[in-house]
């Protein structure tokens, strides 16, 4: 599943300029990616099961009170210190390894904060997440949203970030090294025959086993409960009596939830860009792969529009422009061309696939993908392709790669079952995945089958999330959203019992700060004077 946040434009003093790329980017690319792609099933009954069995779930609250054995972890005091960053300082803490086991070992995170700026009375510590899973929350925090938040609310909050267990500065999940990686993420991606399928099956096992040898005890401790359980020692830690949280794409089912495990802990919760835990695996990725089709129709529809569209020229329909570019990937898929990169890598279907899906969660990012298709497709010159797909991999100029791709994969196979179990089960699916979307569905759903080779048993299951007793909270959606369709927010505030849908009619991924004065008027409201938004209140 590809969700990340990326901030269209920022709020209020010290904005970022509306082209500003977060390196905080929170999802991987198409074939580690996958894992969020998590599915459970090949066949629609067993499919109709899962939703059935989800339908009956729900995530349970914990008692109220604090466990003996978790008491010394609640009680830390964090000891602050400069970490490079102006305005910023850093701790760490512990948490149990295993909730179920405390005494069994722990684990390091690693956390920031901005105190408020003021003026005007401080209203506690306000956590804030990208999503991903395996996005850096210390690294959007310092980049993005401690500087580019609408100064109002940088005023009154000290802004915080804990990078979840498994990711960034917490003890991260390691399963390549660059070289490595650089082999992953060029295989191909859409099989054509057998040799093909064997070639990505054993990138998918290498990958495994690479995640499998670093780090075998952490591995079965990255789950989303166990992290939103972290989060609540942070709560406490900070002295906040509740979490008042914005959490974007994947941070959007972190903090639900956090609010079903702890709904009388719950303060301001912001959900944008949000996912639907009650769906199995299969499911989300057909319904993300047909969001990821809604977007491309409207890049499409633009594209066409331009003058130096390369897929098509005024008045070319959507389904043309399409077919072009699947066209190109094909032409690819034969001879790869040139980009120039110092390690030789030339421009293959896989990178290329990456780079368009990329530009997609940003309207911002529909020139740059027009410039690099042109390049790519008129003048023999990937570049611009490479650098769009090595920015979604956060991989940098000397070669190495975030742990972004390996948490991903490690969450998002533990928290649920795999999406398929075989080959023959994507080969089966094919045609409903194709139809989903015509230009990424092959590849989105080979993509899904890297976690049946994960080396760990997935832990979780699809349920519902209903926090009863929670405070009012947030869900935001976006109409024409790729990574988290609409669709999902809807679903989302139908099951939290005291949601509040806030709907942004546009294209992009998230809507907060990315460009909206109705969305930003109306959750700064919610988030400085508690007023939540009318359920069902629409901004454009």
């Amino acid at each position: 599943m590809y969700t990340r946040r990326t901030p269209r434009s920022a709020s209020g003093s010290g904005g970022l300029h509306r082209r500003t790329r977060s390196r905080a980017k929170t999802a991987a690319g198409l074939l580690a990616t996958a894992a969020l792609l998590v599915s459970a099933c090949s066949s629609g009954s067993a499919t109709t099961s899962a939703a059935s069995a989800a339908a009956e779930a729900a995530l349970v609250e914990l008692p109220q009170a604090t466990p003996a054995a978790l008491t010394s972890y609640y009680g830390q005091k964090p000891t602050w210190r400069g970490c490079g960053v102006p305005g910023f300082e850093c701790a760490t803490l512990k948490a149990p390894l295993d909730y179920a086991k405390p005494s069994s070992g722990d684990v390091r995170l690693a956390l920031t904060r901005k105190k408020a700026t003021g003026p005007g009375k401080r209203l506690g510590s306000l956590l804030v997440n990208p999503g991903g899973p395996g996005g850096s929350a210390i690294g959007y925090v310092q980049a993005y949203a401690g500087i580019g938040y609408p100064a109002e609310v940088r005023a009154r909050y000290d802004m915080v970030a804990v990078d979840p267990r498994g990711v960034a500065r917490s003890e991260p999940v390691k399963c390549l090294d660059g070289p490595d990686m650089d082999t992953y993420t060029q295989t191909d991606s859409t099989p054509d025959d057998g040799k093909e399928t064997d070639g990505l099956v054993a990138a998918y096992r290498t990958f495994a086993e690479g995640c499998g040898a670093d780090s075998p005890r952490l591995l079965r401790h990255v789950s989303t409960v166990e992290a939103a359980r972290d989060m609540d020692i942070v709560r406490a830690v900070l002295g906040d009596k509740k979490l008042n949280y914005v959490g974007a794409s994947y941070g959007t089912f972190l903090g639900a939830t956090y609010a079903g495990l702890f709904p009388d802990r719950a303060g301001r919760l912001v959900l944008d860009g949000a996912m639907d835990p009650s769906l199995p695996a299969r499911r989300l990725n057909l319904e993300q792969t047909a969001g990821f089709e809604t977007a491309f129709r409207s890049f499409a529809k633009d594209c066409a529009r331009q003058t130096d569209c390369p897929l098509g020229g005024k008045g070319t329909s959507p389904e043309r422009v399409g077919e072009n570019l699947k066209a190109f990937f094909a032409k690819l898929d034969r001879r790869p061309v040139p980009t120039g990169d110092a390690d030789g890598r030339r421009l293959t279907e896989s990178l290329a696939t990456t780079g368009v899906i990329a530009a997609m969660y940003d309207e911002g990012s529909w020139e740059q993908l027009r410039e690099a298709l042109t390049s790519a497709m008129k003048e023999n010159d990937g570049s611009g392709l490479l650098v769009l797909s090595d920015g979604y991999y956060e991989r940098d100029a000397d070669g190495a790669y975030s742990n972004l791709m390996f948490a991903n994969a490690a969450v998002n196979c533990l928290d649920l079952p795999a999406s398929f179990d075989t080959p023959d089960e994507v080969s089966r699916a094919l045609p409903e995945f194709e139809k989903a979307s015509p230009v990424f569905g092959k590849g989105l759903a080979w993509a899904a089958l890297n976690c049946a080779y994960w080396p760990v048993q997935a832990t979780g299951e699809p349920h519902r999330i209903e926090a009863k007793g929670a405070a009012p909270i947030v869900v935001v959606g976006t109409t024409r959203d790729p990574a988290t369709p609409y669709r999902w927010a809807k679903a989302l505030a139908g099951q939290l019992s005291s949601a509040r849908l806030l709907t942004y009619e546009g294209d992009g991924h998230t809507a907060y700060g990315r460009g909206s004065s109705c969305i930003d008027r109306t959750i700064n409201a919610y988030l400085l004077r508690g007023i939540p938004p009318t359920d069902g209140k629409r901004c454009s």
